[in-house]
Order: structure tokens, then sequence, then C-alpha cells
């Protein structure tokens, strides 16, 4: 059994940062691949972006291609978003999973709790 859990959101204003974590325990998540969705209330969970276990390249939903960025640590599973630029429309609840490496939400097998990203002036 996976268990993941995100960290890092918080409330920021328009053009500031957050880091998100997405810590594994119990097996290991090497060799699956990671993905970060986000939702919000009244809509459906949406791909933000995706990491595989290794070889091909990341993946990112075009609306926050070039300020976000996700890779894993050097030292241990855990996957991290680096979220720049931040935007009000990137408000939502923030999702980590693992499974197999696509956009589809059904791609994952296991999910976080998420954690909260709101973005305001």
């Amino acid at each position: 059994q996976v268990h993941l859990v995100e960290s890092g959101g918080g409330l920021v204003k328009p053009g500031d940062s957050l880091k998100l974590s997405c810590e594994p325990s119990g097996r290991s998540v090497s060799s699956y691949a990671i993905g970060w969705f986000r939702q919000v209330p009244g809509k459906e969970r949406e791909f933000v972006a995706a990491i595989p276990n290794s070889g091909q390249t990341s993946y990112y939903q075009d609306s926050v291609k070039g300020r976000f960025a996700i890779f894993r640590g050097m030292a241990n599973n855990t996957v991290y978003l680096q979220m720049n630029n931040l935007k009000p429309e990137d408000t939502a609840v923030y999702y980590c999973a693992a499974g197999r490496y696509g956009s589809s939400p059904r791609n994952y097998d296991y999910w976080g709790q998420g954690t909260q990203v709101t973005v305001s002036s």
C-alpha cells in the first residue's frame, strides 16, 4: 500500500511562489509516475503536471507551463511541485497521486488528502 501526504499549501498573493511536497510512505513510489491534480468546488479534478518513474519528459497542463515545475527529491522519494508567478485561477485543493504516467486521474491508484492553495490579493 502507498500512502501519500501533501504539504506546502497556503494563502499567497498573485505573483508569489509556493512549493508543494508529496511525501510517500509505505511502499516505495520510485516505480510509479507521480501526478499533481487540482480541484475547485463544483468542478472536476484537473491535471496539473506529471513526472514519470524514469526516462520520459515531465508533462504539464498548458496553463501552468513555464510557471510550475515538478521534480523528484535527490535523497528521498518526495516529489515536489514548484509553483511560481501564481495567479488567482490557480486557487484549488492540490492532490498528488501515484500510478501510471499520464494526465487522466484514472491512471493513478493512490491519492493524498490534498493541500489548499489560495491566491488572492
